[in-house]
């Protein structure tokens, strides 16, 4: 039987998962590292590492790595050893391999504190706003220091299945409308976001950095109508004007990506959340 090289997954979370079906769709050895092997899913293959704290092995024959770390709360403790210990652990297990991978590694567009509407590129500098990106900022630096050939992408807000947080609130009627102009939000379908990771992993001569973002910028107020207009319920009432929008207010441009041919299956929030909403959350390979 001819030998499949390798793929790495560093941080089989729903992403992760996600990213590592598509690779072994693909006829690709996938191997998931989680804390608990056993919720990483046929056919890839769990190692339990707990990455925070160890340093993976990495086979010698693995063409591509992806570190797609979620840290468990906004601590910023927890912050720094997911993205920044765990980061290293993951360089330090390349480094003492024979591997010569492509490295794809996950971060967040949370690090553009921007809160005026305007347009940010990959040439919008990084200036984290939260304690939380200024730890992810730590983790690129890190990145770039050790690893300068890498992939970076800063991924916006994730929604798909299992992550339905805003038709929660529509459902149960705690959404609220801003209650002045709503800001600006960005979202990515989680199957899209995998299917860049994939892409990139591939691509020839890649950027050192891109945003992984839908087409369409869209305002918070038309999402939740949105929704509540596809579930058959009443729009959402105001605020009371105290409401503070987390993530500032910037329209993130998938240009650079879309450049690449990279093609979104849900381009908009409509597309994706038709989908989650008529259940057709199955990974498509």
């Amino acid at each position: 039987m001819q030998h499949r090289q390798s793929v790495v997954i560093a941080g089989c979370g729903d992403l992760g998962t996600e990213t590592g079906l598509r690779f072994a769709a693909q006829g690709h050895r996938v191997i998931g590292l989680r804390r608990r092997a056993d919720r990483v899913p046929a056919p890839l293959v769990g190692r339990s590492v707990d990455l925070r704290h160890e340093v993976p092995t990495i086979p010698d024959d693995t063409t591509v790595v992806v570190v797609a770390a979620a840290a468990g709360s906004r601590d910023v403790d927890e912050y720094r050893a997911t993205y920044v210990d765990g980061l290293r652990n993951v360089l330090d297990g390349i480094d003492a391999s024979a591997a010569e991978p492509r490295l794809v590694v996950v971060s967040s567009t949370a690090v553009y504190d921007v809160d005026d509407g305007s347009e940010v590129t990959e040439e919008t500098p990084a200036a984290g706003g939260t304690p939380t990106a200024a730890v992810l900022i730590e983790a690129e630096a890190l990145l770039r220091a050790r690893a300068p050939g890498a992939v970076l992408v800063r991924l916006s807000g994730i929604y798909g299945p299992g992550r339905e947080r805003l038709i929660t609130q529509v459902r149960d009627g705690s959404a609220r409308l801003a209650p002045g102009t709503s800001p600006h939000n960005n979202r990515i379908h989680r199957d899209d976001a995998a299917a860049a990771l994939v892409h990139l992993a591939t691509v020839s001569d890649p950027a050192p950095l891109y945003l992984g973002t839908d087409d369409e910028p869209s305002r918070l107020d038309d999402v939740l109508r949105f929704l509540a207009d596809e579930l058959g319920l009443p729009e959402p009432t105001r605020g009371d004007g105290d409401a503070r929008q987390v993530g500032g207010d910037k329209r993130l441009s998938n240009a650079l990506l879309r450049s690449t041919g990279w093609e979104p299956r849900y381009p908009t929030f409509r597309e994706g959340y038709r989908a989650v909403l008529a259940g057709s959350g199955a990974r498509h390979a």
